[in-house]
Formats: C-alpha cells, structure tokens, sequence
C-alpha cells in the first residue's frame, strides 16, 4: 500500500510541475513595452478563452479518469483477494464488484459530460 502511495504523489507531483512549467508557454507572447494590447491588436487576434476552457475540460476528465482508475484497481485487487480467501461468495463478490465498477465508470463519464458543458456552454 505504501508503495502505491508514493506512486500516486508521484504523479501528483508530475502534474502539478507540468502545469507549473507549461504556464509560461501558454501565457500570451507581449512586446518590449510589455502593453500587450497593442500586440493583440496588431495581429488581429480577439480575447477569447477557448483555450482556457480546453484546458480546464483536459484538467477535470484527466483527474477522473486518474482517480476512477486507481478506484477500480483498488476494487479489483481487492475482489480478487476475497475471491480467493472465500471462493464459495464468488457470485456474491462478483456482483458486488460489478456494481462498484458501474458506479466508478458513471462518476467518469459525469465528468466528461461536465468537460463537454465546459466547452460548450460555458
């Protein structure tokens, strides 16, 4: 269990630094003067934040996913260890593992549903 623990904020870790480094790349380029207005409308380019929402959509289906994963690897190892100390509650745990993981898979696909809302409506 510990060595899953240090796997998962290790991934933690891994994200949080991804989005810190990759700020400066998506931040807007600005001019010598540092008025960026004036470079926005010297290109030609509106302010709008399709990419913002892109990225917060990416955000939230990426950490449900993450999280629904580690969810139903937990459920599984652990079905599978009752399975095997008591092989006559098969069906009984069978059934309720599938049922966890239905739940788990429909947490996920809200999120998804909200990252669409996200890009879409918002």
């Amino acid at each position: 269990m510990k060595a899953m623990i240090k796997k998962v904020s290790a991934m933690i870790l891994l994200m949080v630094a991804l989005v810190a480094f990759s700020a400066p790349v998506l931040a807007a380029e600005q001019n010598a003067s540092g008025d960026n207005a004036a470079a926005v409308e010297a290109v030609g380019q509106t302010n709008d934040s399709t990419g913002d929402k892109a990225l917060a959509a990416a955000i939230c289906v990426g950490l449900a996913a993450a999280a629904g994963a580690i969810g139903m690897g937990l459920a599984i190892a652990k079905s599978s260890e009752g399975i095997s100390r008591q092989p006559e509650a098969e069906g009984k745990i069978r059934t309720s593992l599938m049922l966890g993981l239905v739940f788990i898979e429909t947490a996920i696909i809200y999120a998804l549903i909200v990252a669409i809302l996200i890009i879409f409506v918002l």
